[in-house]
């Protein structure tokens, strides 16, 4: 992962690269929009696939492989920043 920009109060991108179960580099964007006190924050991910992982995204469904793993960074971050507004 290597942190590609950053703006403090609306988005930070990261480069991610894989390597297992098939090579690829994919964009990570974090979102925040502010929501009256609290912020709401999106997690998104986009590459360009190549024709093997075009084909295994037939078969697999990549919310169910990677959206609990989303869903758990969403609520560790959530965890972080709430930690630190209390001290």
């Amino acid at each position: 992962m290597t942190l590609t920009e950053s703006h403090p109060t609306d988005l930070v991108k990261v480069k991610v690269e894989f390597v297992k179960p098939f090579e690829g580099t994919n964009t990570t964007e974090f979102t925040f929009k502010p929501q009256g006190d609290q912020t709401a924050v999106t997690w998104s991910m986009a590459g360009h696939n190549n024709f093997v992982a075009k084909a295994l995204c037939l078969f697999m469904n990549m919310d169910r492989m990677i959206g609990r793993d989303m869903e758990n960074g969403l609520a560790q971050l959530k965890s972080v920043v709430e930690a630190a507004v209390k001290k």
